[in-house]
């Protein structure tokens, strides 16, 4: 656990550091797109950040190879420099779409060729526990279309995410460490070496996420751009195709290969884990799908309808719907881990239907505003106070003489984010260049 935790340390400081210089780098060389119609942030702001991501990955693949343990990964198994490979691939693609805005079919092929790149590589899904069935061992052809459908979801599930100050980082991050958590387990508890590049893996995505995510929550000082996003999702890819393909459950066990698999449920888990730690990405990509294509549109066609937007459009505020995202997202992830660890418990079920409905009242809490009374309006913030008008006679009749505090801050946030679009002087956090 030390080294890894060494390695996750390495990670995020050398992201954290590098972020900085690759902020002013992409200033200079213009990665800094024009406000879109979709875009959620008022002020342009550079991208370019995978660029400190991937060198945190590399610093973490170099850190474990030299560390005593975790060195055997790289000795037994090829999947780190498939890894690599892949990730070295769909970075570069994502730095030139962040520059060059690349088109939406070449960033599909891409994907393509990057997990084509580490099937090659030994980076594979080989068979399938499935339960009350047993092993199923897949052709060449079977593993390398599962595996590439796998890698090509799991980015463009990340990169639709990606929409809010913080929001993709938090959420992979998130996803990241239940895996780390579930991979780990299969390793220590189980003896599993071969869930060890999977948990290496995990590891190493959380630090490249806590090491963006202090220059990246709102309000972003830079964006993670399709560099990043690809990056990450394909980081995650790799380690649920790691876990998955690569662990034979009829080498640990005696007996039929239908009652090995039933002993060895935190090993078909991996079958719902990968979807269950990108639901909500998954969720958020097929709607998108679906929406686009039944108007008529391109599935890659982009649009302010996504979760995040509709959570911003009930009334939420940007970090409190980024928040709601972490929470459903953590709901959903550490609940399928708490499951593989013990199947058989109610206090499982009965806690996430409790959570759950605690985040349903966090959805629904703009549309129930409540008010304070009178007396303790002094000691609350003011979007919970009444609204009080006074009336002065004009010429014209009577007209409100003192305006709603929260009429007030809407009008200078209004007028900041304009002067901040039309690059006149703002004052406060937004003045500052991005």
């Amino acid at each position: 656990m030390r080294e890894y935790l060494l390695t996750l340390c390495v990670t995020a400081a050398v992201t954290y550091l590098l972020t900085g210089p690759v902020r002013k780098f992409a200033i200079v060389a213009g990665a800094m797109p024009e406000i879109r119609a979709r875009d959620v942030h008022r002020e342009p702001t550079p991208r370019l950040g995978g660029i400190a991501m991937f060198f945190g990955l590399c610093a973490g693949l170099l850190v474990a190879d030299h560390l005593t343990n975790l060195h055997q990964v790289f000795e037994q198994s090829n999947e780190p420099r498939a890894l690599l490979s892949g990730a070295a691939l769909i970075w570069l693609i994502g730095v030139l779409d962040d520059k060059f805005e690349i088109d939406a079919l070449i960033k599909l092929g891409s994907q393509m060729i990057a997990a084509g790149v580490m099937v090659v590589q030994g980076l594979t899904i080989l068979w399938l526990p499935i339960p009350t069935v047993g092993t199923v061992a897949l052709t060449q052809w079977q593993g390398t279309l599962l595996t590439v459908a796998l890698v090509v979801v799991t980015i463009n599930a990340v990169n639709f995410v990606d929409g809010l100050d913080g929001l993709a980082a938090g959420v992979v991050c998130i996803a990241a460490a239940a895996f780390f958590m579930y991979a780990y387990r299969i390793w220590y508890s189980y003896g599993i070496e071969a869930a060890a590049p999977a948990s290496l893996f995990a590891a190493i995505l959380m630090g490249m996420c806590l090491g963006f995510l202090p220059h990246n929550i709102h309000p972003a000082r830079i964006f993670m751009g399709d560099s990043g996003s690809m990056l990450i999702g394909l980081v995650l890819a790799a380690s649920a195709i790691s876990i998955t393909g690569q662990v034979d459950p009829d080498s640990l066990f005696g007996g039929s290969e239908r009652n090995t698999v039933h002993q060895m449920v935190p090993v078909y888990i991996p079958l719902l884990m990968p979807l269950t730690i990108i639901a909500i990405p998954a969720a958020d990509l097929i709607l998108a799908i679906v929406r686009r294509t039944w108007r008529g549109q391109s599935p890659f066609a982009a649009d302010r309808g996504h979760l995040h937007h509709r959570l911003l459009e009930i009334g939420h505020s940007h970090s409190r719907a980024v928040l709601i995202m972490y929470f459903f997202s953590a709901l959903i992830a550490f609940g399928a881990l708490a499951y593989s660890v013990n199947a058989a418990s109610m206090w499982i079920v009965l806690g996430v239907v409790f959570l759950s409905a605690i985040g349903l009242v966090l959805l629904l809490l703009p549309r129930f505003t409540p008010r304070a009374p009178r007396w303790a309006e002094a000691f609350v913030p003011p979007r919970y106070r009444r609204r009080r008008a006074a009336t002065a006679t004009s010429a014209e009749g009577e007209v409100p003489a003192v305006a709603d505090e929260d009429d007030d801050e809407e009008r200078v946030r209004v007028a900041v984010g304009v002067s901040g679009v039309n690059g006149a002087t703002a004052v406060g956090p937004r003045s500052r260049a991005r």
